[in-house]
């Protein structure tokens, strides 16, 4: 599985048999999903009791360790297994047909990997850190999504660096995280508010987790809240300035390289509720109503699907080209596919009927986890106002109160 990450070429391509050919390669079996079958089997036989209790799937991740899977997405050449982006939705989507939230709390990991790499393979500071993961395994960890525009936290100057106080919530697999990304504001004298992004090791003075994580869904995805209690950030290792509230580049950077793996997880939990649904409704063939039930699911599978496959195409294997029109784009298919994931979940609760309600058919647990998708950037009501204002030739966040 030592693949490398894909060229990045003078231009994309542009003739019919230049994309057919770059469509055949994509659908080349991919190992990394091999693999996610031959472990998940024992990552299914611990969902349930590990969604019952609220407990991290530990157990789990320190199998993602073993086979290297933290580091799959680093570049071969940097150590890494070379997994490009696509692949690492592909995986992404299959682990969690096995245990949605192995699945979801290891994305916030790849998506930190994935917007790393593409700064790296596009002449941009990144390749230390993804040397660090791939010789140690690192687990990364990112608030940014919850952060957004205006961030949380303060940030106080002092000798050296910033002295910073913040809780951060949703800070998905920080039980065994190693690094967070994240980030506050600060009051700069001469620039006036702003947003710094900085990364902060676990063992720092100042750090500590609480234990808070009990959610409607994705309950053993360990998001728990972080607390900075003056915590020294060195004046060094801030990587991005910007304006607090505004819209900014970098988003434009983040969004393609985030959300992929990340909604890839909502489509494979909900297809693993399909095949649930497709089982029980062949003991069913003399009920006429059925076989409408389950068109109904299948079209809504069939939107979430293309949904989604239109966000993993604006990243293009690292080769996309950040700008507003891409950031939209994503972000309209991003809340076409978690409605249509959403609708899939509960057809395939429908379809499977009254039965559906035991939890142990499996379905209930997929029904709740895949609702916490509506939550990720944008939530859909965010997403129409980000979109009609830039189709209207507007800032696209503009003032709030616009």
């Amino acid at each position: 599985m030592n693949n490398t990450a894909p060229p990045i070429p003078a231009e994309r391509p542009k003739t019919m048999e230049n994309i057919m050919e770059m469509k055949a390669a994509e659908q080349q079996p991919n190992g990394w999903v091999e693999l996610i079958h031959q472990i998940g089997p024992d990552f299914a036989a611990r969902a349930d009791k590990m969604d019952d209790s609220d407990t991290f799937v530990e157990e789990n991740y320190k199998t993602l360790k073993t086979h290297k899977l933290f580091s799959a997405g680093v570049p071969a050449d940097l150590g890494g297994g070379g997994m490009s982006h696509r692949e690492m939705c592909a995986m992404l989507r299959a682990l969690a047909g096995y245990c949605g939230s192995t699945a979801l709390s290891f994305s916030m990991h790849q998506h930190i990997i994935a917007l790393t790499v593409y700064n790296h393979l596009h002449g941009k500071p990144g390749k230390p850190l993804l040397e660090k993961v791939a010789a140690k395994e690192l687990v990364l960890i990112s608030t940014g999504g919850n952060d957004w525009l205006s961030s949380s936290g303060t940030m106080e100057k002092v000798e050296g660096g910033f002295r910073v106080n913040a809780r951060k919530a949703f800070a998905s697999g920080c039980p065994m995280g190693d690094i967070l990304s994240t980030s506050a504001q600060y009051n700069d004298p001469d620039a006036g508010w702003q947003v710094l992004h900085f990364p902060v090791a676990f063992a720092s003075e100042g750090v500590s987790i609480e234990n808070d994580w009990e959610a409607l869904g994705m309950r053993a995805t360990g998001s728990h809240t972080v607390v900075y209690d003056n915590v020294f950030v060195p004046e060094e290792t801030v990587a991005v300035r910007r304006p607090r509230g505004a819209y900014h580049g970098l988003w434009d950077l983040v969004l393609p390289s985030a959300m992929p793996p990340i909604m890839a997880v909502y489509l494979g939990a909900v297809e693993k509720a399909v095949e649930i649904a497709r089982e029980k409704a062949k003991k069913k063939l003399d009920n006429e109503t059925i076989p409408y039930l389950v068109g109904e699911m299948e079209n809504s599978l069939t939107v979430a699907r293309m949904a989604v496959e239109g966000m993993i195409d604006t990243n293009d294997d690292y080769r996309f080209t950040p700008s507003l029109e891409n950031t939209n784009e994503l972000l309209k298919r991003k809340t076409i596919a978690s409605r249509a994931i959403l609708e899939t979940a509960e057809k395939a609760l429908e379809t499977a009927g009254g039965g559906a309600f035991y939890r142990k058919l499996g379905l209930e647990r997929i029904l709740r986890d895949v609702h916490a998708s509506q939550f990720h950037p944008l939530p859909e009501k965010q997403q129409h106002r980000f979109t009609g204002r830039f189709v209207m030739g507007l800032d696209p966040v503009g003032d709030p109160g616009q």
